[in-house]
């Protein structure tokens, strides 16, 4: 079998590729708010705030949680959701980065 094609990435970039992924529906932006809002783990009530379906906004839950921007406990019946700061942390470095970058003003376009 051969290579995939993320093979010939480093892990960092995958990762990057992959939080930018999940964050790349409204939808999933809006729960990202949310919780930001609320600034507290939340249990079922995420659905009552999106113009979706339940199973949607669980699917929508389930690729923030993949890919490490929010984490997820059970609590009696439900799942708790809140913000996974590491998940942030690399988006955070990986904008540092390129802001660095363009403080230097560098017109090569």
């Amino acid at each position: 079998m051969g290579a995939t094609k993320t093979d010939h990435f480093t892990e960092t970039q995958n990762e990057l590729s992959m939080l930018a992924k999940a964050l790349g529906h409204p939808a999933r932006i809006a729960i990202i708010e949310h919780l930001l809002k609320v600034n507290a783990c939340i249990c079922g009530d995420i659905v009552n705030e999106l113009p979706l379906s339940q199973p949607t906004v669980s699917q929508h839950l389930k690729e923030l949680k993949s890919a490490g921007l929010i984490k997820g406990s059970i609590e009696g019946n439900s799942i708790c959701y809140c913000i996974n700061e590491s998940g942030f942390e690399k988006i955070k470095s990986f904008s540092e980065q390129v802001s660095a970058h363009l403080e230097k003003k560098n017109s090569c376009c």
